[in-house]
């Protein structure tokens, strides 16, 4: 598998243009079959952008980073693997399933990073082809972390195909949430996710949405920071959600999390719990 090095993360302008060029390759391109690991060796976590991204998702200061920070981090690399020739889907209109992280210990705010990413293999889905874009962080040459991002490229699709989906636990609400409208271009400004199905009303229409549509990593991150605020995460654990209805921008939206054993379960639900947008489970390691 080649190999991708970086002296520094990708910028976002080039990324995005490379992503719409992607999205417009003609049907008969052909992919090249090796695949491609992106590795950016060594970086510093910058301080003022921490802070941006712990003020949109709730998270409090401390000397570790929010579990959910290094996604960020890593995102750059994403964009640059699924605008390359080597990936075979075309990057816009693919469909986040889910997402896992595992957090081996605490990762120190200001530890230099090694970050990892390449693709797994595909496999089918009743809806299309998924597969997993896979993400590491390593301080002093230790994995200290790891993410799996489960997407969806849709086409006509296997019938009888797996599918592996968290169960719904239908908790009880424990708060509510008011989200504005504008949370997408927040969360777009700290993440430099600049989907435009997140940005605006009139840029999610054109992508068959009512009206813009809140960051499942956003979700996620929200989540983990309201859980965290209540409670003492371990240092050590593994958090996987899946991604259901789209959140759509305004709404105010219910906010559940209960430990059972020692697993904590946690959903979003909308204001009369009559939809579920995420589900998701904490297990420690």
């Amino acid at each position: 598998m080649p190999t991708r090095r970086y002296d520094d993360s990708p910028g976002f302008g080039s990324l995005y243009a490379r992503t719409v060029k992607a999205t417009l390759r003609k049907a008969e391109y052909e992919p090249d079959t090796d695949g491609l690991e992106l590795e950016l060796p060594r970086t510093l976590v910058d301080q003022d952008h921490l802070t941006a991204y712990r003020e949109v998702t709730g998270f409090t200061a401390g000397p570790a980073l929010p579990v959910t920070y290094p996604h960020v981090l890593a995102f750059p690399l994403h964009l640059d693997l699924m605008s390359d020739p080597s990936f075979p889907y075309k990057p816009m209109g693919i469909v986040h399933l889910s997402n896992t992280i595992t957090q081996l210990k605490p990762i120190p705010m200001h530890a230099e990073l090694s970050i990892h990413v390449h693709s797994s293999p595909e496999r089918p889905h009743p809806k299309g082809t998924v597969f997993d874009i896979l993400s590491s962080v390593s301080v002093e040459d230790e994995v200290v972390w790891t993410d799996s991002t489960t997407l969806l490229s849709r086409s006509a699709g296997t019938p009888s195909a797996h599918t592996d989906l968290l169960p719904d636990p239908e908790l009880d609400a424990t708060a509510f949430w008011d989200l504005r409208a504008n949370l997408g271009r927040r969360y777009a400004a700290a993440s430099g996710d600049r989907n435009p199905i997140h940005l605006w009303k009139l840029s999610a229409q054109a992508f068959g949405f009512p009206r813009q549509i809140a960051h499942g990593m956003w979700a996620k991150a929200a989540a983990l920071a309201s859980i965290q605020r209540t409670t003492t995460l371990p240092d050590a654990f593994t958090v996987r959600v899946d991604f259901r209805k789209p959140l759509l921008l305004p709404s105010r939206v219910q906010f559940a999390h209960q430990l059972t054993g020692t697993t904590r379960d946690f959903a979003l639900y909308n204001d009369d719990h009559t939809l579920t947008h995420l589900i998701g489970q904490l297990v420690p390691r």
